[in-house]
Formats: C-alpha cells, sequence, structure tokens
C-alpha cells in the first residue's frame, strides 16, 4: 500500500502509550524546567502518533490521489470516522477479492456495497488507486481494468468513506464528484435513497441466476421483479391489485425512497414501512436478499447478529420465480419446491433454475397422444396464453390439447374461467386456491407418474372417444352407483374419513415433536430467510463409504493421489469414491479445501458429491463417468475415437480449464492435466477429474519417480516446474498443449519427441519449433502423416491446424508467451464451424 493521505484527527492510541504520556506528564509538572524529561516526552508523543499513523492504518477515512490499497495488504483499509463501516479488499473466497464497504462490527462482516461483485479479482497483484487522472480504478493481477469511478479530468482529490458508509470523491473545494450511494449493489443503508435510476439487485456468488430487483416501475411506483432473461414481472406490491388498492400513488415524477435513521423507510409512491425495533442508535440495512424478499434488519452491537425487523414477504411462495421455470413452491409447512411429473431439476444445489421436461412436445405431422396431469390448488402466475371465460373443463381441455403453444391450463371452478398458459413460471400450490393447474405430458408418460401421485388419485377417461386425454387428479371424485349402495357407501366413507383424520391428527402430532426437536438449520423460511435449495454437496461417514463400495471391493483405478473405487449409493446413484493417500492438512483445513472444490459446477468438470473426514480416513466422492478416462481410448483399447470427438473434447476441456482459472470463485490451479485425468461420459463430452486435490496433499514428490520436482507428471510438466520461481495458471496451460498433441497423433507426445540427444526437453522444443514452422508455411501435406493414422485421414484439415497452433502457443518455454485459456477458449469458438 502507498502512502495515504494525512489523518483527520489521531484518535488511536494503545493503552499502553496512553499510561506512559500520562505518567510523564505527572512528572512533567513539577520539573518544568527540566529538558531531560520534556526530551522524553517528545519521543514518546512521536511514537504515538508514529504507532498510531503505520500501525492504525485501518482508521484512516480518506485515500488521496496517488495512493493506492494492495490485495497482498488487505487488512490496510479505510474505515469511517466512528469505525461502523470498513471499505477495501474483501476475501469472498481463498483467492476472489472484491473491493467493498462492510460492517465493521458485525460477526460475518456483511457487505453493505460491492464495485465488482460480478468480476471478483485475484489474490495477488490487484489493486485499487486514485490515479492522477482523477479516477478510482480497480486493477486485477494482469492489469486489466476492472472497475472505475467515471471522474476522469474532474479535480479530484481523494476518497473519503463518511459514517454513513457512503464512499465520496470530493475535490479540492469539498464538492462531491461521485459517490457509492448513487450505484447501490442489493442493500440501502439508511439515507441512502432508492431513485429512477439507482435501484437494488440480489446477488449470490455462489448461484448467479439470481434476477430480482428493488426498482421504480413504468407508473413510477417502487416494485419488487423478477428481471429474467426471457421474461419480467412484478411481484411487489400484489400485481393483481390496483396502484389504488395497494395505497400506491402512481406517476409521482420525484421516484425517490429513503430509509431514515430511525427505520421507517418513506418513498415519493406512498411506500411506506417502519422497523419492528424504530428508534435512533440502531444500525440498519435494506437488502433484496437472493430468494427475492425484501428484508429490514437491525445489527446487534453486542453479538454483532442481524436480526430481521421487516420484511415484504412473510409467505415466501408468493415470490415470482422463487422455483424457477416449471418449478412449483408449497408449504410443508415449510416453504419448499418440487418438480411436477414429468419434470426434473435442473440443478439439486439451485432451485432458482427450476425444472426441465423429460419429454418433447410434437405439434405437426405425429401421431403422439397427449395427456395432463392435474395439480390442485396450483397457480402459475402470469404467461396467459389466452383467457376463456364461463367455459367447460373439457372445452379448456380440447383448447389447450389443440394448441401447440399451450403447455399447461388452469381452471377454476368457482367461475368456470380458462387461463391457457404458454409459460409455466411462478408455481405454487396453496390450500384453498379455487383452481387446478392442468400440465400438458405426452401420454405414454401418464402411467409412469401415477407414482407421483396420491394414492387416492383416480384417471378420469372424459370424452375419451374424441381426444383420448387423461387427466390425473389428487382428489377422487364420488361415483354413485344408487340404491342402497349409496347408504353404505356414505357409512363406509364416514368412517373412512373419520379414521383418516385420527391417523393424520397423530401423524401431525408425531410431526410436529419431531419438527422441534431437529437442528437449528431446519428454521422457518419467512424469519431467517428462505433457505429451500437442497445442497448437493454433504458429508459421509466412512461406514456409508465402505457399504456403498462393497468394502472398496471394484477398484476403478489408481492414480497420483490414491485409490479410485466404484459405489452405489443408498438413493441408487452409481459414484466414484476416492481414497486419499498422505493428508498432512489439519481437520479444518482439509474441510476448508474439500467445501471449495464442493462448491464447483461445471458440465466439463466432474462433479463431487461429498466428502468423509474420519479420523485417519479422507474419501472424496465423485460422480461416476461412464467411459473412463481418455488415455483409454487414445493409448489403450477402449476403442477408437472420431474426429469430430476428438475436436469436442478439446474444446470441452479448454471449457472446464478456463472455468477453474478465471470463472469460479477460487482460483484453482489443477497441476497435473493429463489424459488420465479426462474422464468422458456417456456422450464423450469430457469432465476434468482430481482438480484441487493436489492442495490438500502435501506430499513428498521425491518419492515418486514419475512426478517432477514439486507437482506435475512428467511429460506434461511445464519447464518452471523445475525452477523455485511461484508457479501459476499457466503450468496448466502447458499441459492442456501436450494433451492436444496427444490427441491429434494418439500417441504420447514424449513418444513424438523422442530423439537421440536423450533430452527430453530439448526434444519437445524442436518438436514444437517444428510445428510452428510447417503451420507458417502453408504447407498441409505432412498433417496426415501427424494425425493418428487410425483416422485413416478423415480429419477436417482446418480443425487440425487450429488444435496444433493452439497446442505450440501453449508449450511456449516463458510462461508470459503462453496465452490464457479464456484466450483459447475464444478462439477455438470464433473459429468457423466445418459442415
Amino acid at each position: 500500500m502507498t502512502q495515504l493521505g494525512p489523518l483527520k484527527s489521531y484518535t488511536y492510541v494503545t493503552p499502553l502509550l496512553q499510561l506512559c504520556c500520562s505518567a510523564s506528564l505527572a512528572l512533567l509538572m513539577p520539573l518544568m524546567a527540566t529538558s531531560y524529561l520534556m526530551l522524553i516526552l517528545a519521543l514518546l508523543l512521536t511514537f504515538a502518533i508514529t504507532a498510531s499513523t503505520t500501525g492504525g492504518l485501518a482508521h484512516t477515512s480518506y485515500l488521496k490521489k496517488g495512493s493506492s490499497l494492495s490485495v497482498e495488504h488487505a487488512s490496510e483499509i479505510i474505515q469511517s470516522p466512528d469505525g461502523t463501516f470498513s471499505f477495501g479488499f474483501y476475501n469472498i473466497s481463498s483467492t476472489a477479492f472484491t473491493i467493498s464497504i462492510w460492517f465493521t462490527n458485525s460477526a460475518d462482516r456483511t457487505i453493505a456495497w460491492s464495485a465488482n461483485r460480478d468480476r471478483p479479482v485475484h489474490g495477488s497483484g490487484s489493486k485499487i488507486v486514485l490515479n492522477k487522472h482523477d479516477t478510482l480504478v480497480l486493477t486485477d493481477y494482469d492489469g486489466t481494468v476492472v472497475w472505475q469511478t467515471n471522474t476522469s479530468s474532474k479535480g479530484a482529490d481523494h476518497a473519503e468513506l463518511m459514517d454513513s458508509g457512503n464512499l465520496v470523491m470530493r475535490d479540492q473545494g469539498g464538492n462531491i464528484l461521485w459517490q457509492s450511494f448513487d450505484h447501490p449493489t442489493d442493500t440501502l443503508l439508511p439515507t441512502q435513497p432508492v431513485t429512477a435510476t439507482a435501484k437494488l439487485v440480489s446477488t449470490d456468488l455462489s448461484r448467479p441466476s439470481s434476477y430480482y430487483t428493488l426498482r421504480f416501475d413504468d407508473r413510477y411506483i417502487l416494485s419488487l421483479a423478477y428481471d429474467g432473461p426471457e421474461i419480467s414481472n412484478l411481484y411487489w406490491p400484489n400485481p393483481d391489485f390496483s396502484s389504488w388498492l395497494n395505497y400506491r400513488i402512481s406517476y409521482n415524477r420525484s421516484r425517490r425512497g429513503v430509509l431514515d435513521n430511525l427505520g421507517q423507510f418513506i418513498a415519493s409512491d406512498n411506500t411506506s414501512f417502519v422497523s419492528s425495533d424504530w428508534g435512533p442508535g440502531i444500525k440498519r440495512r435494506l437488502t433484496l436478499d437472493y430468494d427475492g424478499n425484501l428484508r429490514l434488519y437491525s445489527l446487534n452491537d453486542s453479538s454483532g447478529s442481524w436480526s430481521v425487523s421487516w420484511m415484504a414477504f412473510s409467505q415466501p411462495c408468493e415470490i415470482h420465480g422463487i422455483c424457477g421455470w416449471n418449478g412449483v413452491c408449497v408449504y410443508t409447512p415449510a416453504a419448499a419446491c418440487f418438480c411436477p411429473p414429468g419434470y426434473v431439476v435442473r440443478d439439486p444445489s439451485d432451485w432458482s433454475k427450476g425444472c426441465k421436461p423429460t419429454f418433447n412436445i410434437s405439434c405437426r405431422g405425429s401421431d403422439q397422444q397427449m395427456g395432463f396431469v392435474s395439480l390442485p390448488q396450483t397457480d402459475f402466475w402470469g404467461s396467459d396464453l389466452d383467457y376463456i371465460p364461463m367455459t367447460s373443463l373439457d372445452a379448456c381441455r380440447i383448447q389447450c390439447l389443440n394448441s401447440c403453444s399451450c403447455l399447461a391450463f388452469e381452471y377454476k371452478l368457482d367461475s368456470n374461467d380458462c387461463y391457457l398458459k404458454s409459460v409455466l413460471l411462478n408455481g405454487k400450490t396453496v390450500p384453498g386456491y379455487p383452481g387446478t393447474a392442468h400440465l400438458k405430458v405426452p401420454q405414454n408418460l401418464l402411467s409412469k407418474t401415477i407414482s407421483y401421485v396420491h394414492e387416492n388419485s383416480e384417471i378420469l377417461d372424459c370424452n375419451s372417444s374424441n381426444t383420448k386425454v387423461e387427466v390425473l387428479s389428487f382428489d377422487s371424485d364420488a361415483h354413485s352407483n344408487g340404491g342402497k349402495a349409496t347408504t353404505w357407501h356414505y357409512y363406509y366413507g364416514f368412517l373412512a374419513a373419520f379414521f383418516l383424520i385420527e391417523v393424520c391428527f397423530i401423524a401431525f402430532g408425531w410431526w410436529f415433536i419431531v419438527k422441534k426437536q431437529s437442528t437449528q438449520s431446519e428454521i422457518w423460511a419467512a424469519e431467517e430467510g428462505y433457505r429451500m435449495v437442497t445442497d448437493h454437496f454433504r458429508s459421509f461417514t466412512y461406514k456409508e463409504l465402505r457399504e456403498a463400495t462393497k468394502n472398496f471391493k471394484d477398484q476403478l483405478g489408481h492414480g497420483r493421489y490414491g485409490s479410485v473405487y466404484k459405489g452405489i449409493l443408498r438413493d441408487k446413484r452409481i459414484v466414484a469414491v476416492k481414497k486419499l493417500g498422505d493428508v498432512k492438512q489439519g481437520e479444518d483445513e482439509f474441510q476448508t479445501e474439500v467445501s471449495v472444490i464442493g462448491r464447483i459446477y461445471h458440465m466439463n468438470l466432474v462433479r463431487v458429491w461429498g466428502v468423509c473426514s474420519e479420523r485417519k480416513h479422507r474419501l472424496l466422492v465423485f460422480e461416476y463417468v461412464d467411459n473412463g478416462s481418455l488415455a483409454m481410448f487414445l493409448f489403450g483399447n477402449q476403442g477408437l475415437l472420431q474426429w469430430d470427438q476428438r475436436y469436442k473434447i478439446a474444446v470441452g476441456v479448454g471449457k472446464g480449464l478456463a472455468y477453474l482459472h478465471h470463472e469460479c470463485l477460487d482460483w484453482i490451479i489443477h497441476c497435473d492435466v493429463k489424459p488420465e485425468n479426462i474422464l468422458l461420459d456417456h456422450d464423450f463430452d469430457p469432465k476434468i477429474s482430481d482438480f484441487g486435490v493436489a492442495k490438500l496433499l502435501q506430499r513428498d514428490h521425491q518419492t515418486d519417480p514419475n512426478m517432477s520436482k514439486v507437482h506435475g507428471t512428467r511429460g506434461y510438466a511445464a519447464p518452471e516446474w523445475a525452477s523455485n520461481i511461484p508457479i501459476n495458471e499457466k503450468v496448466d496451460v502447458y499441459s492442456y498443449g501436450v494433451v492436444l498433441l496427444e490427441l491429434v497423433s494418439g500417441r504420447r507426445a514424449f513418444e513424438l519427441a523422442a530423439s537421440g540427444t536423450g533430452d527430453a526437453e530439448i526434444a519437445m522444443r524442436q518438436l514444437v519449433w517444428t510445428i510452428k514452422e510447417k503451420l507458417k508455411s502453408g504447407d498441409w501435406s505432412w498433417i496426415t502423416g501427424f494425425v493418428d493414422p487410425r483416422l485413416n485421414g478423415n480429419i477436417v484439415h482446418s480443425e487440425v491446424c487450429l488444435m496444433l497452433e493452439v497446442a505450440a502457443m501453449c508449450m511456449e518455454k516463458e510462461r508470459s508467451q503462453r496465452p490464457s485459456m479464456n484466450d483459447i477458449v475464444e478462439k477455438f469458438s470464433s473459429f468457423p464451424v466445418n459442415e
């Protein structure tokens, strides 16, 4: 950190120095003429001031022009004069940082504002500086400008953090040139306004699919909106009511709302609410949370914890899009999401992505028979394809069946209204709702969905001679047989109903007792925030994994980090269980590193389902990938990969590495990219394995003859592994280049580079130089002899040249000459597709 501006006041003096100063003053009064004691006092005061300005940099309230903050010294921060807020580099993971303002004394250092929440910077080399051009600039490790203020050439003198939490840039006259209050993220602080141009946008770095905003709509009413990529609608205030019924005033052009220091919020459209702990002296924040609920929080100064003092929704299912596309929100009694019959969840770790159908609807030129699955008391709000009042259920069903765009219809028995749906979003099941949603599904899927429906459901065949439509309902209708049978049916029905009520009462009582004894993590969503996302990552016991693998019987392979076994979990999932070798880390450190790996999800990375850490046992549970490793196809007898499959593998591996290096929250260097660590699924899409595992093990690599000095397998290790310089992600880029050569040639790269010199590195350098020269010449005649002969010339020459060109770039000796994985993916993406 370079030199900061002078302190406004020196308020920080250590207790020891204060004691020394007080004692010195007591001695000094009767001995005022003694120059010796005056000298001691002067030295003590100088030392106190020095300690305050150097050791107490965190208490500086502003940044002068030419000064900077460095991520390497993240503890050096700017702080508001009263100490409530801090500004600086905020670590959202071990390697990813944002430049943020946070509550200093909250237990979790709650963020109030971030400049780059959607684009974190690296934990090395990043900095923010108030430069000579009067601009506050945040740069990443490679000098890339990530964020900057629009204050160029405006005479900025310094940036200052106010007691309100507002970061302001002022000129020498004290005029404000820029302020963070004009650019909120997901939180409003007291006295910070929401305006026509300043809106809140929800965020969650682990789930980037949040689309909720707090903004003034086109009627100038302050609203909560679901602004998805394909659809946008308002859900607060109640969209079914007029502004008058919602007690709002429309078309007030001032468009401004603010939370005052007492806890009351007032807006120009008459929006008003008050904190339950209304009054002075409490630190508050108004936050639009990831689940789409707007909550007012109050800080407990003694514990540093937050409590909810007001919220927009006590019933989370009213929030639009909370269960994503095709998902349905239901109270069990806590809010939860489920997929309707015929649909499966897209991502168990993020319900906002919703559900996807297991079928395709074919409309024209198809004999596909369609039916309907009924969800009573269920509504999919909005996206009405058509509205047909006062019609019959059968007519409504036929209307939807005859429309290719109709995915479902809703029928209300109380009003006989029919709503045809083109989109299934904002689904919710609410007891007492008068409508029933009927979802269109293929006829052959209906029998499979019976198990999904209540056991008392009944198939109703309505007008089967014409439409052959089956409707599955959660409620069964009574069918009368007439005469005495009807009387007996009523009698038995009464007894059955009474018995059923008794059973339900006992079951509910038992459930309530168990629920009360459950852990604190199972809390009511309306009070503590909606937690309906099922975490895909979990802890396993050693006994579970031993049973799943049948005492580690079926070994899939043995690699650098340990042996891998096939297993079947109790939920019938097939998994790969890796028994890790010498783990030198402590329990806490191991759990921390594993949790980082568990949060990573990308289609070209093997997913980590869980971990076991019991006593000496350290195991990781991965998804099982059907076709094994790339090495088995290239160098074994598993089968022949065609050219289009090889090219797809090259691109997929590049995307996976780019995600690890640049996109996930904790940037990860793989350290051992090779065909053995690239697995192929049933569609031959590649999945990189063993990422992040290198950090879990602290091994003595001198005992492994196949390993270089630190990490990496010989033949794939970058030259810098042999030196003592710190490594970066470019070691993976080099290994990726070697893999590209092997995909093209079908042989190990060290076999291609074999020469009489005996020096493998020199031979590899020679091979790369030869490829570069031949590519420059424009002569493609040599390619046929270089490509895997098993392909019999069935290749795309331009794609071969591209892969060889990228391989040569990746294998440059100087790592600064190698491209980043993002550059490589962009190069592949911009390459014209060959038919």
